[in-house]
């Protein structure tokens, strides 16, 4: 199995995604071993001292004032992960869980929270053990951190509240770490505060969703291409010089895609009549610049995940020359608009893309093709409803694209009166990539079929092999009415597990 190594310097994206989906192990570097116990000798020599250290001896939050005795501090620490585990609502994916707790362990790794390295490893031999501490979808304001997530995930580590083990099943954390062979930690000073202090929650969901869009943007270049050539729509609009003097980075990437998708196509510039187009519509027309100005935005937003993924997001944090200094590295704005951001984007993206397969169905619009794709149209429907389905997702997708960054609800009795939402613009963005892939499942569907209308008209070689390969994959061709809702998930399995860019790229070689 692969293994990821922690050390004091960050993870790469690459990391989270092996960790969090892959399943991979996890084991800490000599020098973030080295660095935990430099850090915590720092900590507990200012425990010793009588002056209060916040963080180490004091109360947190807006209780920060109160000088905690010796005696209670493992009771301090202990207290604030029991009542910051305040979570409610449905649990969260195992993949978003699995994510926190390694950039948790990431941060913790850095020699900047003085966490001793045995609680370090506890983290890691969580993981491990494949042991998911149960997570609910809401108590974070993403600032201060995920909180309330995090503290979800510290509580299992003292062996309370409950987890999913290895084969799925939620039980007390405690059987679970005791059949693994794990003892639970017993917090001492600043700990407990460290392992609940971070952005790790919306910045793991970020790489994902980086990761999801990556592969979801490409989607989008195939089946706009395969609406051009079904529209019957001209390729002169995609060529690279036109795109040159608009010099996007992500246009000419998504221009380049379509191009090779539709190289040697007979079907692109042809009429039904005798009365050319000028132009295409513009959702035929523009969609390079549409999903263009989304590709620079991943790329915008992926150079923010990558400085995350490089911090050390704590407070108080213990720095090198021996102090242990407040801060508010943990407020999530940087991650909540790029968050944000993609959500637009994505939103974007799927108003466009219904709005070409709306054209494929109107026989007003589509140069010749049966209304609604129909068989026998008026004893068959065709995909009438398919485009229903869709418009319903696209206008969910806009709703999700209210950002939840520009909303604050003060909190901690007016300490903590700025916060970012950021875990909540990250929960939407899930939701937005899941239904962006269903938005494309659809045009696809309804783009392969029109394509297969149009006879007597050769298309080209990559749109024929994404044909061949969704209909080998379950997704039937044209034909009588039929139940359509296996078909459209065969198509959404068929987009969401890369298998469309695939198949395209057997004939383009890789895309951008």
């Amino acid at each position: 199995m692969h293994t990821v190594v922690v050390g004091t310097s960050g993870v790469t994206a690459s990391d989270v995604l092996a960790v969090a989906r892959g399943g991979a192990r996890v084991e800490l570097s000599d020098e973030a071993v080295a660095a935990l116990a430099a850090a915590r000798e720092i900590v507990d020599a200012l425990a010793a001292k009588p002056e209060p250290v916040y963080g180490v001896s004091t109360g947190f939050g807006a209780l920060a004032t109160r000088h905690i005795s010796q005696e209670l501090r493992t009771q301090l620490q202990r207290n604030i992960v029991r009542s910051h585990a305040a979570g409610m609502g449905p649990r969260v994916e195992r993949e978003v869980v699995r994510a926190l707790m390694f950039l948790r362990l990431k941060t913790v790794c850095s020699g900047h929270t003085g966490v001793r390295p045995e609680v370090a490893q506890t983290m890691a031999d969580l993981l491990n053990a494949g042991i998911t501490p149960v997570v609910h979808e809401y108590g974070s304001l993403g600032c201060s951190g995920d909180l309330a997530p995090l503290s979800h995930c510290a509580l299992a580590l003292m062996g309370e509240g409950d987890a999913e083990g290895p084969d799925g099943t939620v039980r007390p954390a405690a059987e679970l770490l005791a059949e693994h062979g794990i003892a639970p930690v017993e917090l001492r000073e600043k700990e407990g505060l460290a392992l609940l202090n971070g952005t790790d929650g919306m910045l793991g969901m970020l790489v994902m969703a980086l990761a999801d869009l990556d592969t979801l943007y490409t989607s989008a270049d195939i089946t706009a291409a395969l609406s051009l050539e079904a529209l019957l729509g001209t390729d002169k609009v995609l060529a690279p010089e036109l795109h040159a003097i608009r010099p996007h980075p992500g246009q000419g990437a998504s221009a380049a895609n379509m191009l090779a998708v539709l190289k040697d196509s007979q079907l692109t510039g042809h009429h039904q009549d005798d009365a050319p187009r000028v132009q295409d519509a513009y959702s035929v027309r523009c969609a390079p610049q549409v999903a263009g100005a989304g590709r620079d935005t991943l790329a915008h937003a992926r150079l923010v995940a990558e400085r995350e993924l490089a911090a050390a997001v704590d407070n108080p944090v213990v720095l090198p020359d021996g102090r242990v200094e407040s801060n508010g590295n943990f407020h999530g704005a940087p991650v909540a608009y790029v968050l944000d951001f993609l959500a637009i984007a994505a939103a974007d993206l799927a108003s466009i893309a219904e709005r070409r397969t709306d054209r494929l169905l109107d026989k007003n619009r589509s140069h010749g093709l049966p209304p609604f794709l129909a068989d026998d149209p008026g004893v068959d429907s065709g995909l009438m409803i398919a485009q229903y389905t869709q418009a319903a997702l696209v206008s969910e997708m806009k709703r999700l694209a209210v950002p939840a960054s520009a909303d604050s609800i003060p909190s901690s009795a007016m300490q903590e009166d700025h916060v970012s939402m950021g875990w909540s613009a990250a929960r939407k963005l899930r939701t937005a990539v899941d239904n962006l892939t269903r938005v494309l499942a659809i045009e696809l569907y309804a783009a392969t079929r029109a394509v297969e209308l149009r006879e007597g008209l050769t298309p080209a070689p990559a749109t024929r092999a994404v044909i061949d390969a969704v209909r080998e994959a379950g997704v039937e061709g044209p034909g009588p009415d039929r139940f359509l809702a296996p078909d459209l998930a065969a198509a959404d399995a068929f987009v969401r597990d890369g298998l469309l860019v695939a198949a395209a790229e057997k004939v383009t070689g890789p895309l951008r």
